[in-house]
């Protein structure tokens, strides 16, 4: 006689698919349901990890702003409008940007960007000429910007790099658009990345960025700090451990004197973190960040 019950997994299937259907057709439902879906079809096998950590990032850019991935002021490599050519062929060879803001008085006035292949044309023909004399204009945006909105001006423009202002209409850092991207697709190699080796970067006196894979032993070299890595060797895994769960964007962890906040992750890791250096003066629940 036939079985007219459906097999187990059948009915896994058809309960995930109604879970779905659900979803895209029912009530407006939170970005964590969604997201808990997602996990769920690829626990399933529905979709490769690779793919939701994809989407996931997508959601993220949405979310995120210009001021948590920019690079700070102090960390560009810029080069002033009166300079002539030639001197600037050391710096240029020295840091291999494709592209360096140009600066008048000082690095909070960005008058424009110099491109290298516009370098390299202009010396060919043998021209005394200065830097202002062939710069571009600069792509201008605010600190508060969303990810998704610079995106989509990027690709409308065809811009790779954007000066960041703040309320005053001073320089603040730059953001280029492989800098967005990596919050979609991961880590891209381009001249803003990390050294290899490097796993902490300094953003501003009690502001940095840190990789989730930094040894301990290394973090406490670095800030002089005592965190304990007898159970784990990472950073990133400290942090799991604090929180009972491997963390959202945005989910923060005080630690001794620090504050951290996850600034990518996916379902199965951490991968960057911001880091808060908290007053001596202020409890962690006083104490703000510098969003």
């Amino acid at each position: 006689m036939a079985n007219d019950e459906p097999s187990g997994n059948g009915s896994e299937h058809k309960g995930w698919i109604e879970r779905l259907s659900h979803f895209l057709t029912g009530e407006p439902q939170d970005q964590e349901d969604l997201i808990e879906l997602l996990r769920d079809a690829e626990k399933r096998h529905l979709i490769d990890p690779e793919a939701l950590a994809m989407i996931e990032g997508v959601l993220q850019v949405s979310e995120l702003r210009v001021r948590d991935i920019m690079i700070p002021r102090s960390q560009m490599v810029v080069v002033p409008q009166d300079a002539e050519l030639e001197t600037i062929f050391p710096l240029v060879t020295e840091s291999a940007h494709s592209r360096y803001p140009v600066i008048g008085e000082d690095r909070t006035e960005v008058v424009g960007v110099l491109l290298v292949k516009d370098l390299l044309a202009s010396s060919q023909k043998g021209e005394r000429l200065l830097v202002k004399d062939i710069l571009r204009p600069a792509q201008f945006v605010p600190e508060s910007k969303r990810l998704n909105v610079l995106l989509k001006e990027f690709r409308s423009t065809r811009s790779h790099m954007a000066i960041v202002v703040d309320e005053y209409g001073a320089a603040a850092g730059l953001v280029t658009i492989e800098d967005v991207l990596e919050q979609i697709v991961g880590e891209i190699e381009d001249e803003h990345d990390f050294d290899n080796e490097e796993y902490i970067f300094r953003r501003s006196e009690r502001e940095y960025t840190v990789k989730a894979l930094t040894p301990i032993e290394e973090f406490n070299d670095y800030f002089s700090a005592d965190l304990s890595h007898e159970e784990f060797d990472t950073i990133g895994g400290l942090i799991i451990h604090q929180l009972g769960h491997v963390p959202n964007r945005g989910e923060r962890a005080d630690i001794d004197r620090f504050r951290f906040e996850v600034l990518r992750a996916d379902n199965r890791r951490v991968h960057l973190l911001k880091l808060l250096l908290l007053l001596p003066d202020n409890s962690p629940d006083t104490e703000t960040s510098t969003d």
